[in-house]
């Protein structure tokens, strides 16, 4: 593939998985510090876990929107030579990356969906958000530049360096 064309589908799924991987970090970095530092112990009380899920969806904002504002790249992107790029090529300005991390979320809607008409849990909760990710995944390699769902509405794009 030459340079600035998007990526496949097997590509941003492998890039994802490892970003996966690197998310933990991020998490268990921002968990046990919101524990420590306000004396939580489990199991916590539905109060707590909402502050806790909150204060894990800001960190891993924080992290998605710092990289791709700073290089258009977080590590997996980097590992996999993957760039986030505005409609002119040039990086996003941090509204629009925040923008792009809160519509991202969008990937998992479907399968959210899904488990909340079914009242599905455990490994069924997880089969759905998996076969929601990849749905998208193949709704995004319909168009010439293979946009997903959230980029498409901002007019962003992943390309290949």
């Amino acid at each position: 593939m030459r340079d600035g064309s998007p990526p496949g589908a097997l590509l941003r799924l492998a890039a994802m998985t490892y970003e996966a991987v690197l998310l933990f970090g991020v998490a268990f970095v921002t968990g046990y510090a919101v524990l420590a530092l306000a004396g939580w112990s489990y199991p916590l009380q539905p109060h707590q876990r909402w502050l806790l899920q909150a204060a894990l969806l800001v960190a891993v904002g924080v992290y998605f929107v710092y990289c791709w504002v700073r290089a258009g790249q977080t590590l997996a992107m980097k590992s996999w030579r993957l760039r986030l790029v505005d409609r002119d090529g040039r990086l996003l300005r941090p509204g629009r990356a925040v923008l792009r991390y809160l519509l991202a979320w969008t990937l998992f809607a479907p399968g959210l969906l899904f488990i909340a008409a079914t009242g599905a849990g455990g490994l069924s909760s997880l089969l759905a958000l998996a076969a929601s990710v990849l749905a998208m995944l193949a709704f995004a390699g319909i168009g010439p530049r293979r946009q997903l769902l959230h980029d498409l509405l901002l007019g962003s794009r992943v390309i290949r360096e």
